[in-house]
């Protein structure tokens, strides 16, 4: 079964662009054109190229924590919201990265959007790792450090728990561990999905 987010780069249609502007307005549209004219861009481009890029593309847009951006405590938003109103937290950041480069061709098994605790700032903080294969030290996207390092050279973050769209993980060592069942961060994950699953298709009963 086709991963439902390996899905979008198929259906930005008319209508998921008119349903955008509805919502958010034609910059707002625009600015999500400009995102899929990058993912286009960077389908032939080598790995640290799609890497660079996708990282740099997101983390212009601004830090606004969620109970200033979206009056609420914790809020998961899509790469669409997230693009639309141009401002988020880690959790956007780290979403936004991870449903793009899954577009860019990267296998989700290879990704990991991974809890941390930044140890400077004393506070949780989400990353995206990407594994070139299972056993390898991950690559950390990241909005506070820009630079893509090694995890082994991040001794700023300390590794909590990490998941993709198939899972979560405690994490031993980063992004290592064994699989969890839980409901606190799936629960998010699957809300964003149904979300951005409406503007995509729209309501069921449209």
């Amino acid at each position: 079964m086709t991963s439902p987010i390996a899905q979008q780069k198929t259906v930005f249609t008319e209508q998921v662009y008119a349903r955008i502007n509805s919502i958010y307005g034609t910059e707002a549209s625009e600015n999500v054109a400009k995102w899929r004219q990058l993912v286009t861009e960077l389908q032939s481009e080598d790995i640290d190229e799609k890497l660079y890029e996708i990282n740099r593309f997101f983390n212009r847009f601004d830090f606004v924590d969620d109970l200033v951006h979206w009056q609420q405590k914790d809020y998961w938003a899509t790469p669409i919201e997230f693009i639309s109103t141009g401002a988020g937290d880690c959790e956007d950041y780290t979403i936004a990265k991870y449903f793009s480069l899954i577009e860019l061709g990267i296998s989700e098994d290879q990704l990991r959007l991974m809890y941390v605790t930044a140890l400077e700032l004393r506070q949780p903080h989400m990353v995206l790792a990407y594994y070139e294969t299972p056993t390898s030290v991950p690559l950390v996207l990241d909005n506070i450090n820009r630079r893509i390092l090694p995890a082994n050279k991040r001794r700023d973050l300390s590794p909590i728990y990490s998941f993709n769209g198939n899972g979560l993980w405690a994490a031993k060592a980063m992004g290592t561990g064994r699989k969890l069942r839980g409901s606190g961060p799936m629960k998010m994950w699957d809300d964003m999905v149904e979300r951005l699953d409406r503007v995509m298709y729209g309501d069921k009963e449209e």
